[in-house]
């Protein structure tokens, strides 16, 4: 089989890139545009560490010019690239406009054009908004977003149901739940958190840290991707279209301070706390229905909030060289 994956260099797809290669049973090129959303040196770092001298596969490409051909027409894409973060998208809209939007129906030409057998994309749980019907389920509805960033992410999943219906192009979208781990995003919650807290700087919690997320440790996330690619192109729906949704979460949300509470454990140090209003485009609780996965693919987590936090930490306090204090 061989494979096309972009966003190599982030955390999600540079992890599933090492699996993938040290599986051996798979061809892969992996893309990405390095872009200066967070740290580069971080990107290459991350690149260099998980893939040593396969780093290689990677080639540098914006999709928002298209998908050049490098290397072979792959069976399986795998699109996860993608302008993240939620508050960013308010402030700078026309970059996910270009990154989620004109980028991704780039990859649809080439996955029509090139007679992809599947596309496999990355959507959001930002899709379902202020939902409080909790969990959430793929059959609910996601059609009120909260931030632009989650329109981009449902407005994706609309684009790929219309390239199957009218073309056939065999797709599979899969809204992650607050990825996090070793190798992460500096600006996701858990990250900023343990540099505050190492830095001797206070953090804000907002809502007093009453809300919650549904995280959803890293090695699980790419053991989940890692089951639709093996398991083939999905079976067509009712109306003959073949393109299914699926959560890809914990299933077990837990509150920020419980977060917080992990973090100072495993730094050893505590937080100087402040509290906020929640801020415009965020959601008070995720939480993912992800019956269907175990369904289809017999993939569920096993990675708990506390243990994942445990291994980010030792990673984060090794990459930055800070040394662990008692509390």
């Amino acid at each position: 089989m061989k494979i096309s994956l972009t966003g190599a260099g982030g955390l999600i797809g540079s992890k599933l890139l090492q699996v993938i290669i040290d599986s051996s049973l798979f061809d892969v090129i992996g893309i990405d545009n390095f872009s200066m959303y967070y740290s580069v040196k971080l990107k290459e770092d991350r690149t260099e560490a998980l893939l040593g001298k396969y780093k290689r596969v990677i080639h540098r490409i914006d999709l928002c010019d298209g998908v050049p051909e490098v290397g072979f027409p792959p069976d399986v894409f795998i699109h996860l690239a993608a302008q993240p973060g939620v508050r960013e998208s308010l402030r700078d809209p026309l970059a996910y406009e270009q990154n989620n939007l004109r980028a991704f129906v780039n990859v649809l030409e080439y996955c029509r054009k090139n007679k992809v057998n599947h596309l496999i994309y990355a959507s959001s749980s930002s899709v379902y908004g202020q939902s409080l019907q909790l969990p959430f389920s793929e059959s609910d509805p996601s059609d009120r977003p909260a931030s632009f960033y989650g329109a981009t992410k449902k407005a994706n999943e609309l684009m790929a149901h219309s390239y199957s219906s009218c073309f056939g192009l065999p797709c599979t979208g899969l809204r992650f739940f607050t990825v996090y781990g070793p190798w992460g995003r500096p600006d996701m919650a858990y990250f900023s958190f343990a540099k505050a807290i190492m830095e001797g700087k206070p953090i804000t919690l907002h809502g007093k840290g009453e809300f919650s997320r549904d995280f959803t440790y890293i090695d699980d996330i790419v053991a989940g991707i890692i089951s639709v690619m093996k398991s083939g192109p999905p079976q067509t729906d009712s109306l003959g279209v073949p393109h299914r949704i699926y959560n890809l979460g914990n299933d077990h949300p837990e509150k920020v301070l419980t977060l917080v509470s992990c973090l100072e454990k495993s730094l050893g140090k505590k937080a100087m706390v402040e509290t906020s209003n929640l801020p415009l485009g965020d959601v008070p609780h995720t939480w993912a229905n992800i019956g269907l996965m175990q369904k289809d693919f017999g993939w569920r987590p096993k990675v708990d909030l506390h243990e994942g936090i445990d291994r980010f930490a030792k990673w984060f306090l090794e990459y930055h060289g800070y040394k662990k204090e008692g509390i």
